[in-house]
């Protein structure tokens, strides 16, 4: 294998599992850090600067960086007494947002206008991300929305129960507080008509603001009581509807569906089922929205398919289901067929279809310049750039791709920022900046480190909870409670830092092998080298996880080689403290991805 390339600042970010796995590269151990030693202001702002609503996020995102976490796969669940776990890393960014001091002087300050007007189309988290990023830079952001409100689905489809309306009011706040940012409470009915009005750059984060329906047997009779998810939120959100029959059926599997259950609950719905028609585990619910469900006495029915909504004298009084199960092809496709079981009927008294979203853009003509995929009816929009095939209009959030989630909304909205900045300087889009890097060595003595390097055997702390009968009475009553400061310490020692990396100098190195004895995870090997799936094979523990990068270095007097596995490294630092030579260093690599601005441009 050819050695590694430790300047590369992708190399080592790659390596922060749960930095690379944010779709804003947030970084998270830096942070936590900060949370630890009490310092929640300056992990706000880490936070604000990357992902732009820490207590937002710290609230309702799908979290992708826990999945990716170190410490979920190499926990050993004898030692640490439970089940292995990542550390809470969305939990602790709420921390920060919880007991950080007034921030507004640390807020950036809108410089005088550079004479560039930009329409963002939605007033959403990608349009936020936008006027941001670009409203420091001098430009005239105006962000255009039908609802009376900035924020988005952020405001209209996620409950008071679960986000705080002052949550938003305050993160906003932080945006329009810049300067030249505008709000223009209207709806956009034409593209062409919005390019006229002289736009230099329109930015289009309208979300996928259509949810799918159901077209089956009795939709039109049971009409009055049937009602599309997210369109129902919205309602409930913005005080339209108050109430709800007792018996609920919720039909789907996504975070929606469970919104829908939960509000439901607290509307006066007594018997709230969701009913699937995958199995469980298939479910696109993010794991903790479905246990949140189940603990307010929600059930889950699965395998269950809507054949039709039964109506009585005009009235909806139930559902009939086909029952069915999974079968699988060789090429792993999976196929629903049925069992052969009676159809189920279910009572209910309302339904809340939430079965999926899709983009709706009957706003924009088909004849300005805008190319379409005929297979999905959407905008063809360039990954990297945020670029539509019309050169002054990009899109970003769902509107971009389809449905995601609020990080991705950011990530679109910090990338599209970098387009139209350069694309208004005259400058290329497709050039990015590579992330800025800054490299400090944690020795401060021959054994002591500049960061707590030892490993924690705790296991992961449970968020506090309302108590459910005072959860289910107060549609407005916060359900999670967050961490105090005790707990947020105790979780924050979880975290292996690692972007603490092990840097190794063969100059230094006498091939004692001192390294590899101390190291508790069999992670490092000096041996030949060879092709990479030779060396895999080859290291005191087998490189199975290819994801992982090897990090190989030559130069060593014997010829062979140094390997370590990224993927088992635990940060720990002891094989810095055992090297006699100082052959290995401790460094931290502190990357933040870079954004709009002067160092994205050319000139």
């Amino acid at each position: 294998m050819e050695e590694t390339n430790i300047d590369d600042p992708n190399y080592f970010l790659r390596v922060v599992d749960c930095q690379w796995a944010c779709p804003a590269h947030t970084p998270v151990p830096e942070y936590i850090r900060k949370i630890a030693h009490g310092k929640y202001s300056e992990a706000f702002m880490i936070n604000w600067v990357s992902n732009v609503f820490p207590g937002i996020l710290g609230r309702t995102c799908d979290r992708p960086c826990e999945p990716a976490c170190r410490r979920g796969r190499v926990e050993d669940p004898d030692t640490v007494g439970g089940d292995t776990a990542p550390v809470a890393i969305c939990r602790l960014k709420r921390v920060a947002a919880d007991y950080k001091d007034d921030v507004s002087a640390q807020m950036p300050r809108a410089p005088a206008l550079i004479g560039k007007r930009i329409a963002c189309v939605g007033a959403g988290p990608a349009s936020l991300s936008v006027a941001r990023d670009l409203a420091v830079l001098g430009y005239e952001i105006t962000l255009i929305d039908h609802n009376p409100k900035m924020g988005g689905l952020i405001r209209t489809q996620i409950p008071r129960f679960r986000l705080p309306e002052r949550v938003i009011d305050e993160e906003v706040g932080y945006i329009t507080g810049i300067g030249n940012v505008h709000f223009d409470n209207r709806s956009v009915g034409s593209l062409k008509g919005l390019l006229d009005e002289g736009w230099d750059a329109v930015f289009v984060g309208s979300g996928a603001p259509r949810g799918r329906d159901l077209d089956i047997p009795g939709r039109d009779e049971g009409a009055a009581n049937i009602h599309v998810g997210i369109d129902w939120l919205s309602s409930v959100s913005f005080e339209h509807i108050k109430n709800i029959g007792k018996r609920v059926i919720v039909l789907g599997g996504g975070n929606t569906a469970m919104d829908c259950c939960r509000t439901a609950r607290r509307l006066g719905g007594e018997d709230v089922k969701v009913i699937v028609r995958s199995g469980f585990e298939e479910m696109k619910a993010s794991p903790w929205e479905k246990e949140d469900a189940i603990a307010e006495d929600i059930p889950i029915i699965n395998w269950h398919v809507p054949k039709e909504f039964v109506t009585e004298g005009g009235r909806l009084v139930g559902m009939n289901f086909e029952i069915v199960r999974a079968e699988y092809d060789d090429n792993g496709r999976r196929k629903l067929v049925p069992t052969g079981e009676p159809d189920a009927f279910i009572e209910c008294d309302d339904v809340l279809v939430a079965v999926g979203q899709e983009n709706a853009f009957p706003w924009i003509e088909r004849d300005i310049g805008i190319e379409f995929d005929p297979r999905w009816d959407m905008p063809k929009v360039d990954e990297l750039t945020m670029q539509s095939s019309l050169p002054k209009v990009f899109f970003g959030g769902d509107a971009a791709f389809g449905p995601k989630n609020i990080i991705w909304a950011v990530a679109h909205g910090h990338a599209a920022a970098i387009s139209i900045d350069r694309f208004l300087k005259g400058e290329d889009v497709r050039e990015r900046p590579a992330p800025m890097v800054n490299i400090v060595s944690q020795k401060m003595g021959i054994h002591e480190w500049s960061y707590d390097n030892d490993v924690a055997l705790d296991s992961r702390v449970a968020v506090p909870h309302l108590p459910k009968a005072r959860a289910l009475s107060d549609i407005g009553a916060e359900v999670e409670l967050g961490f105090d400061p005790e707990l947020a310490w105790k979780e924050a020692q979880r975290c292996l830092n690692c972007d603490v990396q092990t840097v190794f100098s063969a100059s230094l190195c006498i091939e004692c092998d001192a390294c590899t004895d101390i190291c508790p995870m069999d992670c490092i090997t000096f041996t030949r080298n060879g092709g990479e799936d030779d060396l895999r094979s080859r290291l005191s523990a087998p490189a199975l996880n290819t994801e992982q990068p090897l990090y190989v270095a030559g130069g060593l007097d014997t010829g062979r080689v140094m390997v370590k596995d990224e993927d088992l490294c635990l940060h720990c630092g002891l094989c810095a403290e055992r090297c006699p030579t100082g052959a290995w260093d401790m460094r931290k690599y502190l990357i933040e991805t870079a954004q709009a601005g002067p160092p994205c441009r050319n000139n």
